[in-house]
Protein backbone atom coordinates (compact mmCIF):
# COMPACT_ATOMS: atom_id res chain seq x y z
CA UNK A 1 0.00 0.00 0.00
CA UNK A 2 1.29 3.46 -0.89
CA UNK A 3 0.85 6.70 1.02
CA UNK A 4 1.05 10.06 -0.69
CA UNK A 5 2.11 13.57 0.17
CA UNK A 6 0.59 16.02 -2.29
CA UNK A 7 0.30 19.72 -3.11
CA UNK A 8 -2.66 21.59 -4.60
CA UNK A 9 -2.69 25.06 -6.14
CA UNK A 10 -5.83 26.92 -5.02
CA UNK A 11 -7.83 29.51 -6.95
CA UNK A 12 -6.37 32.34 -4.87
CA UNK A 13 -2.82 31.29 -5.73
CA UNK A 14 -2.03 29.73 -2.36
CA UNK A 15 -0.86 26.15 -1.90
CA UNK A 16 -2.37 23.34 0.15
CA UNK A 17 -0.25 20.40 1.31
CA UNK A 18 -1.76 17.14 2.54
CA UNK A 19 -1.24 13.39 2.80
CA UNK A 20 -3.50 10.45 1.98
CA UNK A 21 -3.57 6.76 1.14
CA UNK A 22 -5.95 7.30 -1.82
CA UNK A 23 -4.59 10.14 -3.93
CA UNK A 24 -7.14 10.24 -6.78
CA UNK A 25 -10.10 10.00 -4.41
CA UNK A 26 -8.76 12.65 -2.06
CA UNK A 27 -7.99 15.12 -4.83
CA UNK A 28 -11.50 14.54 -6.17
CA UNK A 29 -12.93 15.42 -2.75
CA UNK A 30 -10.94 18.68 -2.71
CA UNK A 31 -12.10 19.55 -6.22
CA UNK A 32 -15.75 18.81 -5.40
CA UNK A 33 -15.64 20.81 -2.17
CA UNK A 34 -16.26 17.69 -0.07
CA UNK A 35 -13.04 18.15 1.93
CA UNK A 36 -13.95 20.56 4.71
CA UNK A 37 -11.32 23.10 5.61
CA UNK A 38 -8.79 25.20 3.73
CA UNK A 39 -9.56 24.27 0.12
CA UNK A 40 -13.34 24.28 0.34
CA UNK A 41 -13.61 28.03 -0.20
CA UNK A 42 -10.65 28.28 -2.59
CA UNK A 43 -11.81 26.16 -5.53
CA UNK A 44 -11.06 25.24 -8.21
CA UNK A 45 -7.92 23.46 -7.05
CA UNK A 46 -5.29 21.70 -9.14
CA UNK A 47 -2.91 18.89 -8.20
CA UNK A 48 0.57 20.23 -8.93
CA UNK A 49 2.84 17.78 -7.09
CA UNK A 50 2.67 14.38 -5.39
CA UNK A 51 5.05 11.72 -4.14
CA UNK A 52 4.41 8.23 -2.81
CA UNK A 53 5.93 6.79 0.38
CA UNK A 54 5.99 3.27 1.81
CA UNK A 55 4.46 4.29 5.15
CA UNK A 56 1.95 6.81 6.47
CA UNK A 57 4.52 8.16 8.91
CA UNK A 58 6.90 9.11 6.10
CA UNK A 59 4.09 10.74 4.13
CA UNK A 60 3.01 12.70 7.21
CA UNK A 61 6.56 13.86 7.87
CA UNK A 62 6.89 15.01 4.26
CA UNK A 63 3.59 16.90 4.58
CA UNK A 64 4.78 18.69 7.71
CA UNK A 65 8.09 19.59 6.09
CA UNK A 66 6.55 21.00 2.93
CA UNK A 67 4.08 23.12 4.90
CA UNK A 68 7.09 24.89 6.39
CA UNK A 69 8.61 25.66 3.00
CA UNK A 70 8.37 29.12 1.46
CA UNK A 71 6.35 29.74 -1.67
CA UNK A 72 9.53 29.96 -3.74
CA UNK A 73 10.75 26.59 -2.55
CA UNK A 74 7.36 24.94 -3.13
CA UNK A 75 7.29 26.26 -6.67
CA UNK A 76 10.83 25.01 -7.27
CA UNK A 77 9.68 21.56 -6.15
CA UNK A 78 6.68 21.71 -8.48
CA UNK A 79 8.98 22.63 -11.37
CA UNK A 80 11.49 19.94 -10.41
CA UNK A 81 14.18 22.60 -10.15
CA UNK A 82 16.52 20.90 -7.70
CA UNK A 83 19.30 23.42 -8.21
CA UNK A 84 16.94 26.14 -7.06
CA UNK A 85 15.88 24.03 -4.04
CA UNK A 86 19.54 23.55 -3.06
CA UNK A 87 20.14 27.29 -3.42
CA UNK A 88 17.13 28.15 -1.23
CA UNK A 89 18.07 25.50 1.32
CA UNK A 90 21.56 26.89 1.71
CA UNK A 91 20.48 30.46 2.44
CA UNK A 92 20.72 31.74 6.02
CA UNK A 93 17.10 32.58 6.75
CA UNK A 94 14.78 32.77 9.69
CA UNK A 95 12.60 29.87 10.75
CA UNK A 96 8.91 30.06 9.93
CA UNK A 97 6.71 30.70 12.95
CA UNK A 98 4.96 27.31 12.73
CA UNK A 99 6.54 24.41 14.57
CA UNK A 100 6.49 20.77 13.57
CA UNK A 101 4.11 20.06 16.40
CA UNK A 102 1.48 22.66 15.62
CA UNK A 103 -0.94 23.28 12.82
CA UNK A 104 0.72 25.15 9.99
CA UNK A 105 -1.03 27.69 7.77
CA UNK A 106 -1.60 26.33 4.29
CA UNK A 107 -1.12 29.65 2.57
CA UNK A 108 2.23 29.60 0.80
CA UNK A 109 2.15 33.11 -0.62
CA UNK A 110 4.96 34.51 1.50
CA UNK A 111 7.30 34.05 4.42
CA UNK A 112 10.86 32.94 4.95
CA UNK A 113 12.23 29.46 4.50
CA UNK A 114 12.45 27.36 7.64
CA UNK A 115 15.76 26.00 8.80
CA UNK A 116 16.82 23.66 6.00
CA UNK A 117 18.34 21.22 8.46
CA UNK A 118 14.80 20.18 9.34
CA UNK A 119 13.91 19.16 5.79
CA UNK A 120 14.77 15.49 5.83
CA UNK A 121 11.84 13.52 4.45
CA UNK A 122 11.60 14.39 0.76
CA UNK A 123 13.93 11.89 -0.84
CA UNK A 124 17.54 12.95 -1.20
CA UNK A 125 17.95 10.78 -4.29
CA UNK A 126 15.40 12.98 -6.03
CA UNK A 127 17.48 16.12 -5.69
CA UNK A 128 17.86 17.47 -2.18
CA UNK A 129 21.37 18.46 -1.26
CA UNK A 130 23.22 16.95 1.66
CA UNK A 131 22.66 20.20 3.53
CA UNK A 132 18.93 19.50 3.62
CA UNK A 133 19.34 16.84 6.32
CA UNK A 134 21.09 16.87 9.70
CA UNK A 135 24.17 14.81 10.33
CA UNK A 136 23.20 11.61 12.13
CA UNK A 137 26.21 11.84 14.36
CA UNK A 138 26.08 15.52 15.36
CA UNK A 139 22.54 16.92 14.90
CA UNK A 140 20.10 17.12 17.78
CA UNK A 141 16.65 15.94 16.69
CA UNK A 142 13.82 17.68 18.55
CA UNK A 143 11.43 15.35 20.37
CA UNK A 144 8.28 14.98 18.26
CA UNK A 145 4.92 15.92 19.73
CA UNK A 146 2.92 13.03 21.21
CA UNK A 147 0.38 11.08 19.18
CA UNK A 148 -3.17 11.05 20.58
CA UNK A 149 -4.71 7.60 20.17
CA UNK A 150 -8.48 7.26 20.67
CA UNK A 151 -9.24 3.60 21.28
CA UNK A 152 -12.66 2.45 20.04
CA UNK A 153 -14.28 5.92 20.30
CA UNK A 154 -18.05 5.75 20.15
CA UNK A 155 -19.35 9.14 18.97
CA UNK A 156 -18.16 11.28 16.09
CA UNK A 157 -18.93 14.38 18.15
CA UNK A 158 -16.46 13.29 20.81
CA UNK A 159 -13.77 12.68 18.20
CA UNK A 160 -14.33 16.22 16.90
CA UNK A 161 -14.21 17.70 20.40
CA UNK A 162 -10.99 15.81 21.11
CA UNK A 163 -9.50 17.22 17.89
CA UNK A 164 -10.47 20.72 19.01
CA UNK A 165 -8.79 20.13 22.38
CA UNK A 166 -5.63 18.87 20.66
CA UNK A 167 -5.29 21.81 18.29
CA UNK A 168 -5.77 24.31 21.12
CA UNK A 169 -2.42 23.17 22.45
CA UNK A 170 -0.55 22.49 19.23
CA UNK A 171 -1.14 18.76 18.72
CA UNK A 172 -2.22 17.56 15.27
CA UNK A 173 -1.63 13.82 15.03
CA UNK A 174 -4.68 11.75 15.96
CA UNK A 175 -4.97 8.01 15.50
CA UNK A 176 -8.25 6.10 15.79
CA UNK A 177 -8.51 2.44 16.74
CA UNK A 178 -11.69 0.79 15.45
CA UNK A 179 -14.07 3.76 15.81
CA UNK A 180 -17.55 2.37 16.47
CA UNK A 181 -19.33 4.36 13.75
CA UNK A 182 -16.53 4.16 11.18
CA UNK A 183 -14.39 6.93 9.74
CA UNK A 184 -14.74 9.60 8.43
CA UNK A 185 -17.70 10.52 10.59
CA UNK A 186 -19.92 13.46 9.51
CA UNK A 187 -20.58 14.41 13.14
CA UNK A 188 -16.92 15.05 13.89
CA UNK A 189 -16.45 18.14 11.70
CA UNK A 190 -19.00 20.47 13.35
CA UNK A 191 -17.86 19.40 16.83
CA UNK A 192 -14.22 20.15 15.94
CA UNK A 193 -15.12 23.85 15.48
CA UNK A 194 -12.44 24.44 12.84
CA UNK A 195 -9.82 21.87 13.90
CA UNK A 196 -10.08 20.36 10.43
CA UNK A 197 -6.35 19.81 10.08
CA UNK A 198 -6.49 17.23 12.89
CA UNK A 199 -9.45 15.36 11.39
CA UNK A 200 -7.95 15.38 7.90
CA UNK A 201 -4.76 13.75 9.19
CA UNK A 202 -6.51 11.22 11.42
CA UNK A 203 -5.38 7.65 10.67
CA UNK A 204 -7.44 4.54 11.41
CA UNK A 205 -6.00 1.29 12.77
CA UNK A 206 -7.49 -2.10 13.59
CA UNK A 207 -5.65 -2.55 16.88
CA UNK A 208 -3.85 -0.59 19.56
CA UNK A 209 -0.64 -2.46 18.80
CA UNK A 210 -0.69 -1.27 15.19
CA UNK A 211 -1.52 2.29 16.20
CA UNK A 212 1.51 2.59 18.49
CA UNK A 213 3.95 0.41 16.56
CA UNK A 214 6.27 3.34 15.72
CA UNK A 215 6.21 4.83 19.24
CA UNK A 216 8.93 4.27 21.83
CA UNK A 217 6.82 5.49 24.78
CA UNK A 218 3.17 4.59 25.32
CA UNK A 219 1.00 6.08 28.08
CA UNK A 220 -2.43 4.69 29.02
CA UNK A 221 -4.87 7.16 30.57
CA UNK A 222 -7.00 5.48 33.23
CA UNK A 223 -8.26 6.13 36.76
CA UNK A 224 -7.67 2.47 37.65
CA UNK A 225 -4.65 0.23 37.25
CA UNK A 226 -6.91 -2.66 36.21
CA UNK A 227 -4.62 -5.28 37.73
CA UNK A 228 -1.58 -4.18 35.70
CA UNK A 229 1.53 -3.17 37.64
CA UNK A 230 3.20 -0.25 35.87
CA UNK A 231 4.62 3.17 36.78
CA UNK A 232 1.87 5.73 37.42
CA UNK A 233 2.41 9.43 36.60
CA UNK A 234 0.37 12.62 36.40
CA UNK A 235 -0.14 14.56 33.14
CA UNK A 236 2.45 17.10 34.29
CA UNK A 237 5.12 14.45 34.81
CA UNK A 238 4.23 12.76 31.54
CA UNK A 239 4.51 16.06 29.67
CA UNK A 240 7.97 16.68 31.08
CA UNK A 241 9.09 13.14 30.21
CA UNK A 242 7.82 13.44 26.64
CA UNK A 243 9.78 16.66 26.10
CA UNK A 244 12.87 15.07 27.62
CA UNK A 245 12.66 12.36 24.95
CA UNK A 246 14.05 11.01 22.81
CA UNK A 247 11.55 9.13 20.68
CA UNK A 248 7.91 9.40 19.75
CA UNK A 249 5.24 9.04 22.44
CA UNK A 250 1.64 7.89 22.18
CA UNK A 251 -1.11 8.61 24.70
CA UNK A 252 -4.05 6.19 24.77
CA UNK A 253 -7.60 7.28 25.62
CA UNK A 254 -10.35 4.69 26.00
CA UNK A 255 -13.96 4.60 24.79
CA UNK A 256 -16.38 7.02 26.40
CA UNK A 257 -18.47 4.47 28.29
CA UNK A 258 -15.89 2.17 29.84
CA UNK A 259 -12.38 3.52 29.28
CA UNK A 260 -9.40 1.40 28.31
CA UNK A 261 -9.58 -2.36 28.80
CA UNK A 262 -6.94 -4.27 30.71
CA UNK A 263 -5.33 -5.54 27.50
CA UNK A 264 -5.06 -1.95 26.22
CA UNK A 265 -3.35 -0.83 29.43
CA UNK A 266 -1.04 -3.84 29.28
CA UNK A 267 0.38 -2.55 25.97
CA UNK A 268 1.43 0.71 27.58
CA UNK A 269 4.66 1.28 29.44
CA UNK A 270 3.27 3.89 31.84
CA UNK A 271 -0.14 4.66 33.34
CA UNK A 272 -1.22 8.29 33.23
CA UNK A 273 -3.76 9.30 35.87
CA UNK A 274 -5.30 12.68 36.65
CA UNK A 275 -5.66 13.42 40.40
CA UNK A 276 -9.42 13.72 40.75
CA UNK A 277 -12.31 13.68 43.23
CA UNK A 278 -12.42 10.06 44.48
CA UNK A 279 -16.21 10.26 44.77
CA UNK A 280 -16.62 11.35 41.14
CA UNK A 281 -13.84 10.31 38.82
CA UNK A 282 -15.61 10.77 35.49
CA UNK A 283 -14.02 12.87 32.73
CA UNK A 284 -15.40 12.99 29.22
CA UNK A 285 -13.05 12.25 26.35
CA UNK A 286 -12.33 15.83 25.31
CA UNK A 287 -11.74 16.90 28.93
CA UNK A 288 -9.17 14.15 29.38
CA UNK A 289 -7.42 15.05 26.11
CA UNK A 290 -7.27 18.76 26.91
CA UNK A 291 -5.79 18.14 30.38
CA UNK A 292 -2.98 16.03 28.95
CA UNK A 293 -2.41 18.31 25.95
CA UNK A 294 -2.19 21.38 28.19
CA UNK A 295 0.41 19.81 30.47
CA UNK A 296 2.48 18.82 27.44
CA UNK A 297 2.22 22.32 25.95
CA UNK A 298 3.70 23.87 29.11
CA UNK A 299 7.03 22.31 28.20
CA UNK A 300 7.23 24.15 24.88
CA UNK A 301 8.59 27.26 26.58
CA UNK A 302 10.17 29.77 24.20
CA UNK A 303 10.20 27.14 21.45
CA UNK A 304 6.43 27.01 21.22
CA UNK A 305 3.98 28.96 19.09
CA UNK A 306 1.20 29.05 21.68
CA UNK A 307 0.17 32.45 22.98
CA UNK A 308 -1.75 33.76 25.97
CA UNK A 309 -4.33 36.52 25.48
CA UNK A 310 -2.64 39.93 25.51
CA UNK A 311 -2.79 41.90 28.72
CA UNK A 312 -4.68 45.18 28.66
CA UNK A 313 -3.82 48.07 30.93
CA UNK A 314 -6.69 49.51 32.94
CA UNK A 315 -7.63 53.13 32.47
CA UNK A 316 -6.12 55.38 35.14
CA UNK A 317 -8.37 56.48 38.04
CA UNK A 318 -10.38 59.64 37.53
CA UNK A 319 -9.01 62.84 39.12
CA UNK A 320 -10.48 63.61 42.52
CA UNK A 321 -12.24 66.68 41.09
CA UNK A 322 -14.28 64.48 38.72
CA UNK A 323 -15.14 62.05 41.49
CA UNK A 324 -16.30 64.88 43.75
CA UNK A 325 -18.48 66.20 40.95
CA UNK A 326 -20.18 62.81 40.54
CA UNK A 327 -20.70 62.47 44.30
CA UNK A 328 -22.21 65.97 44.47
CA UNK A 329 -24.60 65.19 41.63
CA UNK A 330 -25.70 61.95 43.25
CA UNK A 331 -26.13 63.64 46.65
CA UNK A 332 -28.39 66.30 45.15
CA UNK A 333 -30.53 63.63 43.48
CA UNK A 334 -30.83 61.66 46.71
CA UNK A 335 -31.86 64.77 48.65
CA UNK A 336 -34.50 65.61 46.02
CA UNK A 337 -35.90 62.07 46.22
CA UNK A 338 -36.02 61.90 50.02
CA UNK A 339 -33.37 59.24 50.45
CA UNK A 340 -31.72 60.68 53.57
CA UNK A 341 -34.09 59.66 56.36
CA UNK A 342 -34.16 60.05 59.31
CA UNK A 343 -32.35 63.40 59.27
CA UNK A 344 -30.04 62.55 62.20
CA UNK A 345 -28.57 59.66 60.14
CA UNK A 346 -27.78 61.84 57.11
CA UNK A 347 -24.05 62.46 57.87
CA UNK A 348 -23.40 58.75 58.49
CA UNK A 349 -25.33 57.73 55.39
CA UNK A 350 -23.40 60.25 53.27
CA UNK A 351 -20.10 58.80 54.55
CA UNK A 352 -21.29 55.30 53.66
CA UNK A 353 -22.20 56.44 50.12
CA UNK A 354 -18.79 58.07 49.67
CA UNK A 355 -16.96 55.01 50.99
CA UNK A 356 -19.07 52.80 48.75
CA UNK A 357 -18.07 54.66 45.60
CA UNK A 358 -14.38 55.13 46.40
CA UNK A 359 -13.18 51.64 47.24
CA UNK A 360 -13.44 48.11 45.79
CA UNK A 361 -14.63 45.06 47.71
CA UNK A 362 -18.03 46.23 48.87
CA UNK A 363 -19.30 45.05 52.26
CA UNK A 364 -22.83 43.78 52.86
CA UNK A 365 -23.80 47.13 54.40
CA UNK A 366 -22.48 48.96 51.33
CA UNK A 367 -24.41 46.69 49.00
CA UNK A 368 -27.59 47.28 51.01
CA UNK A 369 -26.99 51.04 50.83
CA UNK A 370 -26.58 50.92 47.07
CA UNK A 371 -29.76 48.84 46.77
CA UNK A 372 -31.55 51.52 48.81
CA UNK A 373 -30.27 54.21 46.43
CA UNK A 374 -31.56 52.29 43.43
CA UNK A 375 -34.93 51.71 45.10
CA UNK A 376 -35.27 55.41 45.92
CA UNK A 377 -34.48 56.46 42.36
CA UNK A 378 -36.79 53.80 40.96
CA UNK A 379 -39.64 54.96 43.22
CA UNK A 380 -39.18 58.57 42.13
CA UNK A 381 -39.31 57.47 38.52
CA UNK A 382 -42.57 55.66 39.11
CA UNK A 383 -44.12 58.69 40.87
CA UNK A 384 -43.33 60.87 37.86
Amino acid sequence: MSFWAYMLRCADGSYYVGQTDALDSRVGQHQAGEAEGYTQGRRPVELVWSQDFPSRLEATEAEQQLKGWSRAKKEALIAGDWDRIRQLASRKVLRDTASAGSATPQDGRGGADPDPTNLTTVRAEEGLSAGEGPSRSTATTPTPPPVIVLVRPQLGENIGKAARAMLNFGLVEMRLVSPRDGWPNPQAGPAASGADVVLERAAVFDSVAEAVADCEHVYATTVRKRGVTKPVVTPEVAGQAIHAGPGRSAILFGPERSGLETDDVALARTILTVPINPEFGSLNLAQAVILVAYEWSKGLGAKGTLASPPTTELDPPAPQQELEGMLGQLDAMLVANGFFFPPDRTPATRRTVRTLLTKPGWSSQEVRTLRGILSALDGAKRRR
